[in-house]
């Protein structure tokens, strides 16, 4: 039998969504912020010679390494050099350095367990002052890299440097208020959902190449059917994998409360397939582009003779490349199973539940429910490890049929499909609470002897 919860999920329609003026409040702030987000990408920082910056990054010479990941998930703001140019890069940075840190380093890890909601604020005010002093840098390392390549600033100089140092940062530290104010007063997460619209915005240029290609003759209408039943299919199976998950019952023991029993109550403790997220494939994507784009940024300086192999790795580390996806489908299974290790201690989850007296049926509490769990918690990211490394992989396949003009990221696949769920999701949650409201106020519901509270009945 439905719950009333499922029961008013199944009675949710378009009249529910019309009566719901709290909702439409947060949909249109949220698509303001956005608005507002894209607007920034159009606007170049000042001093810079903008035609001759997208000349120099749309060079076909080859690929700019790290700096095409960053323009995808800034939607174009990097190719145009514009203030937003770093997007919420440094932010993502310190937000996963602050976690690392929050297992390793005994004070803040205190705070993550014991701090409470003070703590999470505290390690929240961390994470802001360490995007301040990683935007500081990235800028820095940017504007110096400009302002020593001739023709892309219209007047070079220390002033020009300050300038983009101040306007860059500035642009990653408003994009982090945006993102909270879209957390606090829109739907879904704010920094998730910034990082969402610009990896949407390049879509429709990917699009109209693979159309370009199809209508030239370069690639056949059974290719272009291919591609789109793949990729269907491939939104379909990380929506099935993303909701999958493995549910262990925990038992809570009965216990005598005057009278009565209480507890005997049955849950469950959800671990994901996929726990690690979308972090591993960015990860990966960030160290084997890191040859690529020292390559680039020294490619008119004489280079020792120690440095002689950097162009021979460069030419194999492109997408495509046999050694290149070899290596990604390394790295991302070693980062899914350090970042599960981080994020999810088994140990602790077998105290937690100790100390309120759960127990997982048939284990004994403490040690053996602890390796019990990691036991499970392996296994499931070995199935995790192997589907992200698959999603991954899969545009890298179709890069090395169609070339490098038709790449779209499995991360960025991973991104738009994860974010997606999550605010769909909480629209639903957001249209169940205003059905529960709805019920509330028609029960018109009172305190006891309260107005209006009808008279007992004598008999």
């Amino acid at each position: 039998m439905a719950s009333a919860a499922e029961q008013l999920a199944a009675n949710m329609n378009m009249g529910s969504f019309a009566k719901a003026t709290e909702l439409h409040k947060r949909l249109l702030f949220t698509l303001g912020a956005l608005l507002v987000y894209r607007i920034g990408t159009y606007v170049p920082i000042p001093g810079i010679n903008s035609q001759a910056f997208l000349q120099f990054f749309q060079n076909p010479d080859g690929q700019r390494g790290i700096l095409d990941m960053f323009n995808m998930f800034s939607g174009g703001a990097v190719e145009r050099m514009a203030i937003f140019a770093l997007n919420v890069m440094p932010y993502i940075s310190a937000s996963i350095i602050v976690q690392l840190m929050g297992t390793v380093y005994p004070p803040w890890e205190k705070l993550k367990k014991e701090g409470g909601e003070s703590g999470r604020k505290q390690l929240n005010q961390y994470t802001r002052y360490l995007t301040v002093f990683l935007a500081l840098a990235q800028s820095f390392g940017i504007a110096a890299g400009l302002n020593s390549t001739a023709g892309l600033v219209d007047n070079p100089g220390i002033f020009f440097i300050i300038s983009t140092v101040v306007t860059l940062t500035g642009g990653t530290m408003f994009l982090m208020w945006l993102g909270e104010q879209v957390t606090a007063r829109g739907v879904g997460n704010g920094i998730s959902l910034i990082i969402f619209a610009g990896i949407v915005a390049v879509l429709p240029s990917t699009i109209a190449r693979l159309l370009g290609l199809a209508q030239q003759g370069q690639m056949s209408a059974f290719a272009l059917l291919f591609i789109a039943i793949l990729a269907v299919a491939t939104v379909v199976f990380i929506v099935f994998m993303e909701r999958a998950q493995r549910r262990l019952l925990i038992q809570y023991p009965k216990r005598q409360e005057g009278n009565r029993m209480a507890g005997g109550e049955r849950s469950f403790l959800p671990l994901k397939v996929n726990t690690a997220g979308v972090i591993p494939p960015i990860f990966a994507s960030s160290l084997l582009m890191l040859p690529t784009t020292v390559a680039t940024m020294t490619a008119n300086a004489d280079l020792p003779s120690w440095m002689s192999w950097l162009p021979l790795v460069t030419a194999q580390l492109t997408h495509g490349q046999p050694l290149f996806m070899a290596l990604y489908a390394a790295l991302i299974v070693f980062f899914c199973f350090f970042y599960t290790s981080i994020t999810f201690n088994p140990e602790d989850t077998a105290e937690n539940l100790r100390k309120y007296g759960g127990f997982l049926p048939g284990i004994r509490p403490g040690k053996r429910t602890a390796e019990y769990l990691d036991y499970v918690l392996t296994r499931l990211t070995v199935i995790g490890a192997a589907y992200i490394t698959a999603v991954c992989l899969l545009p890298e396949f179709i890069v090395s049929q169609f070339g490098n003009s038709l790449y779209f990221g499995g991360t960025s696949i991973l991104i738009v499909v994860s974010v997606t769920m999550d605010t769909v999701a909480q629209i639903q949650s957001q249209l169940l609470a205003h059905q529960y409201e709805g019920l509330i106020k028609k029960a018109k519901l009172r305190g006891r002897g309260g107005r209006g509270a009808p008279t007992p009945v004598r008999r």
